[in-house]
């Protein structure tokens, strides 16, 4: 097994949808840092394959996250792509983007530990 570097592709949009996980989504954050994170720098490649072309192959990977989250705003996933030559994994998204854009831009309601957006109650 290589060791993989993250890199990011807008680095700080990607860190906001972080900390709006670490607030709102505290399960979904837990496993993505500590679990996931770890396993995908360790060279072991999680999710389904999206995409694949000659430098690189791109993975989408569904989050846990408790199901009232899920059936309110769908499943929680890292978008990512792998560059095997370079050992270089580069970031490149969280969804759902709404509801985690709108979480990190105005202090949103939960209820149940849901987040209810106010654009669309």
């Amino acid at each position: 097994m290589q060791n993989y570097v993250f890199e990011y592709l807008n680095e700080n949009e990607f860190k906001v949808k972080e900390r709006t996980l670490r607030k709102y989504n505290k399960l979904a954050y837990k496993k993505l840092i500590f679990e996931f994170y770890e396993k995908l720098r360790s060279g072991k490649l999680l999710g389904d394959i999206v995409e694949v072309s000659k430098t690189s192959v791109s993975y989408e990977l569904k989050v846990p996250t408790d199901k009232i989250f899920e059936k309110v705003h769908g499943e929680i996933r890292l978008h990512y792509t792998v560059y095997k030559n370079k050992n270089v994994i580069l970031l490149t998204n969280i969804t759902p983007e709404e509801i985690l854009d709108e979480a990190h831009a105005s202090e949103l309601d939960t209820y149940k530990g849901v987040i209810i957006s106010k654009s669309d109650p």
